[in-house]
């Protein structure tokens, strides 16, 4: 294992205090253990920071040249993505999460190397930024960070801070736009580029059906509606899900706990303290945070060499030869850790929260992509999708007691985002969630699970990676839908035919 590089001046061990508890937060979610973890963040510090270093860091905002880079946060974050890449050609892949090991090898995780207009809107239009406008967009919509210390960092004022930071949203819309109109595209997806654009500038505007069942369909569409609408809560998932990539949405989940939980008790966020796990006063947390922390001031003051190991790309221009052969196959389960889902036991225990029964947030999946959808007619007003074939229930016995956790994720016009988690006291090696719509709402896409739906009911069934879910483990699922008037909560969720508790 590499050492953590030397901080070359007091900026660099600055910058070290303020971005290692989010790199280890997202390291920790990519990973079987916490050994593991501090591998992969370790070797991904350094290889962030030599790309920093080979950076021309001299960027001005008012000095009208472009970034050369990502933001640090974010850029240490890719080279976490990007290391585990190296990780899994390099066949110590049975440390990673095996969810991330699928994604891997799939062709999601080749848009974020693959050609650059083929990229995600949401990392392209960050990357067209001055590095300090992107530097306060990242602090203060992913990294929950209160204003005054967004302020603090990049040397603004708390008030000038707000200023700019409504600035700087409509500057990433416009970049955002322009990526989007540059992408290569369908000819049904340019047609309605000039129509997206127009009915996200407003939170007033209402969206077409046509759009709607569009954006309900089209991934890429999808995505870039998120980045232009700038109202209604959806920013700092877009961002968090195009910059980061697998997991992009529990990371987000878990720097708004930690933010909550340093203010909760009286601790607000400055510059030496920005997020990771709220749990660092026990357990792993703590000994990582504070043991690594302490290493790298011992380094620093004994001037240790640095020795790093490049895993996979330094940049993301870079990582496109890192990237992976999508037709090979995935290594054999029975050589890796069992394929368990994320949300099982050592995730569970690591998400930051503020009691010990919260479940984990929501889904790991950025680029929701519809696993099968299955939908019968429930009246004259259903959308048409492709008829699939849900997985079978499963035969096993359901476990004892459940509680099921829903939370809507974003929502607009007429089309919402959810996810769904649950939390079973016995081990499962196959299930199915259901629930019932009150108000006439309609899957349109689910990732994570199988769904099936006649009329209000909806069942989602296990994916084959995922059934598997250990004692007093979490599953979860996300998916997109529609609604018409009201969209409230469903009810009635079971867990394999048994009724689960809410909350």
């Amino acid at each position: 294992m590499p050492d953590l590089p030397i901080p070359q001046d007091a900026a660099e061990a600055a910058l070290f205090s303020e971005c290692w508890d989010a790199v280890l937060s997202y390291a920790d979610l990519c990973t079987s253990g916490s050994l593991a973890a501090n591998e992969l963040a370790t070797e991904a510090f350094a290889l962030g920071m030599r790309e920093a270093r080979d950076t021309d860091p001299a960027v001005v905002r008012s000095g009208g040249r472009r970034s050369a880079r990502l933001p640090m946060i974010p850029l240490l974050l890719t080279a976490v993505r990007n290391t585990a890449a190296g990780w899994e050609t390099a066949g110590v892949g049975h440390k990673l999460d095996p969810d991330l090991r699928l994604w891997l090898n799939s062709e999601k995780a080749a848009r974020y190397t693959g050609l650059p207009l083929q990229r995600p809107v949401a990392l392209r239009g960050l990357r067209d930024m001055q590095e300090a406008d992107a530097a306060l967009l990242w602090l203060a919509e992913v990294e929950a960070l209160p204003l005054p210390s967004v302020g603090r960092r990049l040397g603004l004022d708390a008030s000038v801070a707000a200023q700019e930071l409504e600035q700087v949203r409509g500057l990433f819309r416009d970049r955002c736009h322009r990526a989007h109109l540059d992408t290569p595209m369908a000819a049904e997806c340019r047609s309605y580029a000039r129509l997206l654009d127009a009915v996200t500038r407003s939170a007033a505007a209402e969206t077409p059906e046509d759009l709607s069942r569009h954006l309900a369909t089209c991934v890429q569409c999808a995505e870039a509606a998120a980045c232009l609408r700038l109202h209604g809560g959806g920013l700092p998932a877009a961002l968090a899900g195009g910059v980061v990539g697998w997991g992009g949405l529990a990371y987000l989940e878990r720097r708004r706990r930690a933010a909550e939980v340093r203010l909760g008790a009286g601790r607000p966020g400055t510059g030496d303290a920005d997020g990771g796990d709220p749990k660092e006063g026990t357990g792993r947390g703590r000994v990582l945070r504070h043991g690594l922390l302490g290493a790298a001031v011992l380094i620093s003051l004994v001037a240790l060499g640095v020795s790093m190991m490049p895993m996979g790309g330094g940049s993301d221009d870079d990582a496109a030869a890192a990237s992976h052969d999508d037709s090979r196959p995935v290594a054999d389960p029975a050589s890796v850790s069992p394929p368990v889902h994320p949300s099982a036991t050592h995730k569970a225990s690591a998400v930051p929260s503020a009691s010990a029964t919260t479940s984990r947030p929501a889904d790991t999946n950025p680029d929701p992509e519809p696993q099968g959808t299955s939908t019968a007619p429930a009246g004259t007003g259903d959308r048409a999708t492709a008829p699939v074939s849900a997985s079978p229930s499963p035969t096993h016995s359901a476990a004892a007691t459940c509680r099921v956790t829903y939370d809507l994720v974003n929502q607009w016009t007429d089309g919402f985002q959810a996810t769904v988690s649950v939390t079973t006291t016995e081990a499962l090696s196959g299930w199915q969630v259901g629930w019932t719509f009150r108000d006439g709402q309609k899957v349109t896409q689910m990732w994570d699970a199988n769904v099936s739906q006649s009329g209000g009911r909806v069942n989602a069934d296990s994916a084959d990676y995922n059934r598997s879910v250990t004692p007093n483990g979490t599953l979860s699922f996300g998916f997109l839908g529609t609604w018409n008037g009201r969209n409230s909560a469903p009810a009635s969720f079971t867990l394999n035919g048994d009724s689960c508790a809410q909350g």
